[in-house]
């Protein structure tokens, strides 16, 4: 179950699970730019979104130019490559004196995550990274709360856990940015529900607190039907089927699971972990020969 855990967090720091085209928009619409950053952005394709940065640059003012040049930095970072984001974040450093409230927010967020984020290796977390790591994030957060910058505060939390990879430590502060949500009239920051709601359900699956794991993966559910999000919703379902498994609720379990199966395949974009939990499923149903069938499919895809 670790890969799958890795897979299915969606913007579950706590998991440590790699980017995808699921990540909730981590990104907003700048409040100084008439572009809209999550228009250019493609979190599984950075080199792609990173031509679209560099393109944005022309006739961008200089507030607009620095944060373009944080969400390039943010490319790299997606590619592993910490170093050649620090590089890009140096540049906008000298000039954060006479930025916006935003331009800072993003820098010290973006330089956060060089040090620790999803796409870190478990080798990463030296109690230098993490300090580094926690620093910035403190920082951005406390400068965007000042600034009533409520999307970005509630980033700079989400990416604590993180940090404090204890399981109890991650749900506080997954909880912490669900309430900084909560209180928020911003609605970019309401964004957040689908995203942290998950987290949260994430973590108390882990804890064997089933029941309310259900709670917030249905709350997670409701909010990516409610954006319009299909893809999600079939994730947030994925976690609902596999929190039914852990509670030994076999036939809601595979019921969900197959249909899952099927809309993938119907969209071509066959899901190995659905193959994954179909095997275990099985498998606890006693029927051998199904389980084997979808640990060759799973299998198949890993090569």
């Amino acid at each position: 179950m670790k890969l799958r855990t890795f897979r299915r967090g969606t913007s579950l720091q706590v998991a440590m699970r790699t980017l995808a085209v699921f990540v909730l928009l981590s990104t907003s619409t700048s409040a100084v730019m008439s572009l809209n950053i999550n228009e250019l952005w493609d979190h599984s394709k950075p080199d792609l979104s990173e031509q679209r940065f560099i393109a944005a640059l022309d006739g961008a003012s200089e507030d607009e130019k620095l944060i373009l040049q944080t969400q390039i930095a943010r490319t790299h970072g997606i590619r592993r490559d910490f170093l050649k984001a620090r590089e890009v974040l140096a540049g906008v450093e000298p000039k954060l004196p006479r930025t916006s409230a935003e331009v800072q927010v993003r820098y010290f967020l973006e330089l956060g995550r060089t040090y620790m984020s999803t796409t870190h290796p478990e080798s990463a977390r030296t109690p230098e990274n993490l300090e580094a790591a926690r620093s910035n994030f403190m920082h951005a957060h406390e400068l965007a709360a000042r600034a009533r910058l409520d999307f970005l505060a509630i980033d700079a939390l989400h990416m604590m856990p993180c940090v404090d990879f204890e399981p109890a430590l991650q749900l506080e502060w997954n909880e912490k940015a669900v309430a900084y949500m909560e209180r928020s009239d911003q609605a970019d920051a309401k964004g957040w529900e689908a995203s942290l709601r998950n987290n949260i359900g994430y973590a108390r699956h882990l804890k064997g607190e089933y029941e309310t794991a259900l709670t917030q993966f249905r709350l997670s559910r409701a909010a990516h039907e409610r954006a319009g999000r299909i893809r999600n919703v079939r994730i947030a379902d994925w976690m609902i089927a596999w929190t039914y498994r852990a509670q030994k609720e076999y036939a809601q379990a595979l019921t969900i699971q197959l249909e899952l199966e099927r809309a993938w395949e119907t969209d071509g974009e066959p899901d190995p972990y659905v193959f994954e939990e179909l095997e275990h499923l099985y498998r606890a149903l006693g029927d051998q020969e199904r389980a084997a069938h979808y640990g060759i499919k799973f299998k198949a895809t890993q090569q």
